[in-house]
């Protein structure tokens, strides 16, 4: 794939301040790779870019992480698209911004389809390169045709329609219902003496909600929200019935998810396979396995984390002993940013000590600030890949699409992944040319275009709702933001110092918003 961000940077008369990036052709790049390496993208649910011993974190130990970190590239300006779950989720599999298409907001748990099974997705990429492609854990995309509509007893469109041969997925989030698993579009574990309902709209009479039976939250409480169905001692969002013996145990899904990616690891040793792995941790509600629970300073959050390290842990072990390590791709990255108080009464807040969730970075999850999109993102291939090598390289989840294009020789159908770039030589570590520029998406939509030098995040005018309940500074402003990005923490808005910087950044955003990014 030809980029063409050179055109669009002089076209705007900037091309002497943004570089361009050179073509991976150019690099030569590709004649090193294999053509059919295994991939893994392991996907963290509101890890923080300072959650991580690697990173500098300090409130939990992630040896595997780390071990991760120094066979291979740990980059230090790595951006998801979007500061909250299903944007970025959906951005990273279909190679498209979410803010080009209406329904791409934090999905409930009965959403309809949000990648249709027309559209041409990551998955469909390796699939049609000759891969066997599984989605396992976090979905949060939207199952069957229509929104609020499914029969949860019998089969629904899933992931399988859309690329994956195999699925072991959570509808939504865990503190959404339904709290069932869905294998290859069946109820895991389905049971007939408890047939399911599911709505967002009214409860279901005789079922007892969390609001009005504090007592039976017997697990975890909530602090806002999260008052609706109680499963397993938890309260939720959404109302539920029945389920029976397909209902989850929080404490238990880590172990369940892993234990299915470890069997299809097994199951397609013997060829090549996409494995897309995403955890529910360190999402709320935070109730880890008790071999976890309770041995953090931070408490449950920090659990989590650990939780969260043990389970890469178990997926680097199996590689080493099928003697798959050195032809395996692993990335390692996060949704969003992090938050402490997300609606449960676990502490976060009040245990996180010297401990910085978003390191030195103003903001978290739900923000414009760089707290809200700046990721973990580790990159190991031995074969090609450095080992323990730090990256500052300016870099975007939106190119994973098009580098692994580039990785396995695939050709994408005209239109597909139409915001992403070939960016595998900066993946790889083999080039340090920075992406022109990165947009981020805060939970408003407000967006912001970031530069290796400079970011800009345009007016808001929506309420900020979200800082009242989390404790995070939104970033959100009636007035235009520009910061230096020397400065990380972007403290002084210096917009009425550079106009002509202001300016320029504008319009990149509105061209890119118009005309697309290629």
């Amino acid at each position: 794939m030809t980029i063409k961000k050179k055109d669009i940077l002089i076209g705007l008369g900037i091309g002497s301040i943004f570089l361009p990036v050179p073509s991976l052709s150019q690099q030569k790049n590709s004649e090193e790779v294999k053509p059919t390496p295994n991939v893994i993208l392991i996907y963290a649910d509101d890890l923080g870019y300072g959650d991580l011993e690697c990173y500098g974190g300090s409130g939990a130990a992630t040896p595997n992480i780390n071990r991760l970190a120094q066979n291979g590239i740990r980059f230090t300006n790595a951006h998801a698209t979007a500061a909250t779950s299903t944007p970025s989720r959906y951005s990273m599999l279909t190679g498209e911004y979410a803010w080009r298409k209406k329904g791409t907001d934090i999905a409930a748990g009965n959403a309809g389809m949000i990648i249709r099974p027309e559209q041409y997705t990551m998955a469909d990429m390796f699939k049609n390169s000759g891969y066997t492609t599984a989605a396992i854990g976090k979905w949060h995309l939207g199952l069957g045709d229509k929104s609020g509509e499914q029969d949860w007893n019998a089969p629904l469109p899933t992931a399988l329609d859309i690329g994956f041969d195999y699925s072991y997925i959570m509808a939504a989030t865990a503190d959404r219902v339904p709290c069932v698993f869905i294998e290859n579009g069946k109820v895991a574990n389905y049971d007939p003496s408890a047939p399911i309902e599911v709505s967002y709209q009214k409860p279901f009479e005789g079922e007892p909600l969390g609001k009005n039976h504090p007592e039976l939250l017997y697990n975890l409480k909530h602090s806002n929200g999260h008052d609706m169905a109680i499963i397993n001692g938890i309260g939720r969002i959404g109302y539920m019935k029945g389920g029976g013996k397909a209902l989850w145990k929080d404490e238990n899904i880590a172990d369940s998810i892993t234990t299915h990616a470890l069997n299809f690891i097994r199951e397609n040793k013997n060829n090549p396979f996409f494995l897309y792995f995403a955890t529910n941790d360190v999402h709320v509600p935070r109730f880890p396995h008790d071999r976890f629970r309770g041995k953090n300073p931070m408490g449950l959050r920090g659990d989590a984390i650990v939780q969260f390290d043990w389970c890469v842990g178990q997926l680097m072990e199996e590689l080493d002993k099928l003697g798959l390590t050195q032809n395996t791709m692993i990335i390692l990255s996060s949704d969003n940013g992090p938050v402490l108080d997300d609606g449960y009464a676990d502490q976060a807040q009040e245990l996180v000590g010297n401990h910085k969730p978003a390191g030195p970075l103003r903001g978290g999850k739900y923000s414009a600030f760089e707290g809200g999109t700046r990721i973990p993102a580790i990159v190991s291939y031995p074969t090609i890949v450095e080992k323990g090598k730090i990256s500052d390289v300016l870099v975007s989840q939106i190119d994973w699409f098009a580098s692994f294009a580039t990785l396995i020789h695939a050709i994408l159908p005209k239109g597909s992944a139409s915001d992403s770039f070939d960016m595998l030589s900066n993946w790889f570590g083999k080039d340090n040319t920075d992406r022109p520029w990165v947009i981020e998406q805060a939970s408003d939509h407000t967006l912001s275009i970031r530069t290796k030098d400079w970011k800009y995040i345009e007016t808001s005018f929506n309420p900020v709702k979200v800082a009242r309940v989390t404790n995070i500074e939104t970033g959100y402003s009636t007035e235009p933001q520009l910061y230096d990005m020397k400065e990380s923490t972007e403290q002084t808005n210096k917009a009425s110092l550079h106009p002509e910087i202001v300016f320029k950044l504008q319009q990149i955003l509105k061209k890119i918003q118009k005309q697309g990014s290629h």
